[in-house]
């Protein structure tokens, strides 16, 4: 099976026990290069802060980052959480990385505060904001990109003109509805938010109002794949993740720690473990093939966005490899 859409990857730079948000960043950047020469399209980082397992929080800088030391692959946010920002700094940062990287910028926008409420407020200081400003702070960002007229008294420079594409992110119908209405591509974050994932992709196909930059709607899910040479070293690989999820739960997030083969969770954790990431394929190539398969079926996706926390940078690097094997992804000549 060739897989007839592209494969993007979403990598947050965990930071591992042990381990170093230097060395979390040095692996991101290894990863992009590697995802480059697989043949992924794009490879996004995403906004998170106060998180000392994840190491991506000064997203535009570790684009810019990303960027510099890749060719061809697309790089951007998914995403940067709006709320957090004037819509003016992220046109700014944003088109100073399109004029850098001419072609290869993209930008995923959220409403969540990436964050507990307590750093929200250090981060937003209004406690007003609560994302329900949402929709205005991304036409207001829209309007930034588009040529600067006559007068206009504020202008992001660079930015004004530039071609950035934006991307609606959400786990639920409001980032679909809005997605649609601005006639914007829509990623949904299924990989740990399935629930609405297919009422959302309803609403966003049903509501979409095209325009000339998007005339059709463009649909793209977040899947977790751990891929490995068999089952049950993928599965041993997964656990990783399930004791990340099962650390939310108690509240005591921290970084990635090495697989966890027969750690006891309790029912309810577990459970929870699993609904959350019940959007995941684990498992060896045959495996995978048919996961991937199978979601692409129930969603229609025109896009699949993979993420992988692999203790291990070795075997999250294999995993991707195996992936976009099975996939049927054309390595790029560089």
């Amino acid at each position: 099976m060739s897989l007839p859409i592209p494969l993007s990857v979403l990598d947050l730079s965990p930071i591992v026990e042990g381990g170093t948000a230097a060395q979390a960043l040095r692996n991101t950047l290894d990863l992009a290069r590697h995802a480059e020469a697989l043949g992924y399209r794009r490879f996004w980082v995403a906004e998170h802060h106060n998180m000392t397992g994840i190491a991506s929080a000064a997203t535009s800088v570790v684009i810019g980052y990303i960027a510099g030391g890749t060719k061809s692959i697309r790089v951007g946010a998914g995403g940067i959480m709006l709320p957090n920002h004037a819509p003016l700094v992220i046109a700014e940062q944003f088109g100073t990385l399109e004029s850098l990287y001419p072609g290869r910028i993209d930008l995923g926008l959220g409403r969540a505060p990436g964050s507990d409420q307590r750093t929200a407020w250090a981060l937003r200081r209004d406690r007003s904001d609560n994302g329900d400003n949402f929709p205005r702070d991304v036409q207001e960002l829209q309007a930034y990109f588009r040529p600067a007229q006559p007068g206009q008294a504020v202008r992001a420079v660079p930015g004004a003109g530039l071609d950035v594409p934006l991307w609606i992110l959400g786990s639920s119908t409001f980032g679909a509805r809005l997605a649609a209405e601005l006639g914007l591509p829509y990623a949904f974050a299924s990989h740990f938010a399935p629930d609405q994932l297919l009422e959302a992709l309803h609403v966003y196909r049903q509501y979409y109002k095209p325009t000339a930059a998007n005339p059709k709607p463009h649909a793209m899910v977040g899947v977790n794949v751990f891929a490995a040479e068999t089952d049950k070293e993928a599965e041993v690989l997964f656990t990783s993740l399930q004791d990340r999820f099962v650390a939310l739960a108690r509240g005591n997030p921290g970084p990635l720690r090495p697989p966890q083969p027969g750690v006891e969770w309790s029912p309810e954790e577990r459970a929870w473990a699993d609904r959350a990431l019940r959007c995941s394929v684990v498992g060896g190539p045959e495996t995978v093939r048919h996961g991937l398969g199978a979601i692409l079926q129930q969603t229609g996706a025109d896009e699949i966005m993979v993420t992988a926390a692999i203790h291990d940078h070795a075997a999250r690097r294999r995993s991707f490899e195996i992936t976009a094997q099975v996939a049927g992804l054309a390595p790029r000549i560089n």
